[in-house]
């Protein structure tokens, strides 16, 4: 069994699941391995993603890729502008027989939820899932109900057409635990996705290979992973470093600092490690930490984007040397 901290931990081969997920994925999203592994470390974290990509290259396809492969409650919102908080969250309906109002749930009250195109919706209706995200319970006429666990958001937008959208404010791009781009398909991949199309459709090969007890349990293990202090002092340097660059108008809050620990914490799990690396940190940073900046005018006069500002600054910040591991292979 294997061990982390002194701590048993509840799977022998815990890196088998993640591998087996990845797998089933893969049959509905062909060449966008990183990405998917990416989307599975917001999964072991229990953190919210969000895709924000151009229309057609798999962005919904990928969610209900992920929810299928859990065997755990999966609801969708396509996100308008005329939709309302109570479509999300749910009302309270008087019931005449009992002389009482009673809650009738949302989407929200669900295990994995997918706001698909999240920035058509108002801004209001936006507000909804704040809660949600953070506290995991949502308010409805004065009560208080608590989602399902585990609970968590994904989200596409489009970053083309702004028309009838609405951006999402800069406190609920932070309460996203992670932000990816899946791109265009190689030529290869999407001729391969082609011979898939015309057989059936990409998601009637993915299979539930997880149980939402175990998916718990997965994140639960996931938080096991040692990290030595200072490696937490690094991704402490590299979000002050965000708070204080010329280029950058708003930096990483430190929920962006929590966030990079347990990224990376994943990142190590999916990798077989019971600690993390460096490497771990460096490769979970951009895609944690870039959509929680907002830069200043002038740098976006200039063509530089968030992303490019944050590699920059994972080249200036001194990486720590090397530290004995706590544990070994899981």
């Amino acid at each position: 069994m294997a061990q982390g901290r002194g701590v048993p931990l509840p799977f022998d081969r815990p890196q088998q699941f993640v591998e087996r997920i990845i797998h089933h994925v893969e049959k509905a999203i062909v060449g966008k391995r990183d990405s998917i592994e990416t989307a599975v470390i917001a999964f072991l974290c229990g953190g919210h993603l969000l895709l924000e990509d151009v229309p057609g290259v798999g962005k919904t396809m990928l969610v209900r890729a992920l929810a299928q492969t859990v065997g755990a409650s999966f609801k969708r919102i396509q996100c308008t502008p005329d939709l309302l908080p109570s479509d999300v969250t749910g009302v309270s309906v008087y019931n005449q027989q009992t002389g009482q109002f009673e809650y009738r749930p949302g989407p929200v009250m669900a295990n994995v939820l997918l706001a698909d195109e999240m920035n058509r919706a108002s801004p209001k209706t936006q507000s909804a899932l704040l809660e949600a995200m953070e506290e995991k319970q949502v308010t409805v006429d004065g009560e208080t109900y608590r989602l399902p666990e585990p609970f968590m958001l994904l989200a596409t937008q489009n970053p083309v057409e702004h028309e009838g959208t609405y951006p999402l404010p800069e406190a609920q791009l932070d309460r996203f635990l992670l932000k990816i781009r899946l791109g265009y398909p190689e030529e290869r991949h999407e001729v391969e996705m082609l011979g898939r199309l015309q057989e059936r459709s990409p998601l009637a090969g993915v299979k539930a290979v997880l149980l939402r007890e175990e998916w718990a349990r997965l994140q639960l293990e996931t938080r096991l992973v040692h990290i030595d202090d200072t490696l937490k002092q690094y991704i402490v340097r590299l979000t002050s470093a965000t708070r204080t660059h010329p280029d950058i108008a708003l930096g990483a809050s430190p929920r962006a600092s929590y966030a990079l620990m347990r990224t990376a914490q994943a990142k190590a799990f999916c990798s077989g490690r019971a600690y993390v690396v460096p490497d771990d940190v460096k490769s979970m940073a951009v895609s944690t930490i870039a959509h929680r900046l907002v830069l200043q005018p002038e740098a976006r006069y200039t063509g530089k984007s968030a992303e490019s500002v944050m590699a920059h600054l994972l080249a200036a910040v001194p990486v720590p040397a090397a530290q004995a591991a706590a544990g070994g292979s899981l």
